[in-house]
């Protein structure tokens, strides 16, 4: 299967972060599903005038293309010409490029949230009146109408995060190496199910904090930051908590709070990111699927319940408090201390 990478308006990261594919590095993966990386910006040898040779032959069909992978958002501006980003060298701007190769490609994926959504790249006020492929936004149509199909019969398929994980770039690219990626297999914005039928919450080492709304007040707290410190992966999707990042790592677990960075329009929160919007001292997000009054019922009887342990954890940097001993094992080891 022959993948074209191109990077347009972004930070690379998603770039940096598929490089910490593991178990086996991402250049190993690749071959071993027969994946041909024909160019990436970044990771090729060819630059210059063989990386314009390459592209000529794409375009003109004597190479196959079965995979079109865009990182970052499109600049349309100005005036919708695009020229606010051009791809070095050819004389055409990134837009001219991508909408040209993607009527080759069998498929055409935007890795990260920019290239699904703008992202990061189209915030504020937007100058370069950035989108992502098939979205701008939350809303349909970015440079590709919401019509648009490649030609697998696919839309854009999104693989967003900001970055998104390894694993879930690179398995997109499994999957359709094997053609076991379907329409059904994505959701309604067009992600891939095998990460976003989870809630980043499943799996948090906070959850203990979370059941008993033990609630951290700053950030190097352990405890749960949804109450006060603006964390929303009950809401947010993704199997972050579930795959860890490098083997062991996510943002939650590294206290800092989920940003729901898979979304539409995640990067402009209308607060900071590390404060939780309150409307009479009652957070305004709740989680997925919970009415508000239940909510307020489970949290003010888990508040009464919460164990002294948790309660001074969830305001320590670290565990101040641990798991009392229960039962035989707890007898045994006063009797020991006895001794």
């Amino acid at each position: 299967m022959n993948v074209l990478w191109l990077q347009s308006s972004g930070c690379g990261g998603c770039t940096m972060s598929l490089l910490c594919a593991e178990g086996p590095i991402l250049f190993d993966r690749l071959a071993d599903a027969g994946i041909n990386l024909l160019w990436h910006p970044s990771l090729s040898l060819e630059t210059g005038a063989e990386a314009r040779a390459l592209l000529a032959r794409v375009e003109a069909g004597e190479i196959a293309l079965d995979v079109l992978c865009v990182e970052g958002a499109i600049a349309r501006g100005p005036r919708g010409t695009g020229r606010f980003q051009m791809l070095g060298g050819t004389g055409r701007s990134m837009l001219d490029w991508v909408k040209s190769l993607a009527a080759k490609a069998r498929h055409v994926v935007a890795v990260g949230t920019c290239a699904a959504f703008g992202g990061v790249t189209s915030a504020g006020e937007n100058p370069s009146d950035a989108c992502g492929l098939q979205y701008e936004g939350a809303h349909s149509g970015g440079i590709f109408p919401a019509s648009f199909r490649a030609a697998g019969g696919l839309p854009v398929i999104n693989v967003a995060g900001c970055p998104t994980h390894p694993d879930w770039a690179s398995e997109t690219l499994m999957l359709l190496a094997e053609d076991r990626l379907g329409a059904q297999d994505l959701d309604a914005l067009a992600r891939p199910l095998f990460y976003t039928r989870h809630l980043v919450h499943h799996g948090c080492p906070k959850n203990e904090f979370y059941e008993y709304k033990a609630s951290a007040v700053k950030l190097s707290d352990i405890g749960c930051m949804m109450e006060n410190l603006g964390c929303i992966g009950t809401q947010a999707m993704g199997d972050c908590n579930i795959r860890p990042w490098n083997g062991s790592g996510s943002c939650t677990r590294g206290n800092y709070p989920c940003i729901n960075c898979t979304a539409p329009e995640f990067e402009e929160p209308r607060h900071s990111f590390t404060e939780t919007p309150k409307i009479a001292g009652i957070p305004v997000g709740l989680p997925t699927d919970m009415p508000k009054a239940w909510f307020m019922a489970l949290a003010s009887l888990s508040k009464a319940a919460t164990p002294e342990r948790l309660a001074r954890n969830a305001v320590a940097d670290r565990v101040d408090v641990p798991p009392s001993l229960r039962g035989k094992t707890a007898g045994a080891a006063q009797t020991k201390g006895r001794k």
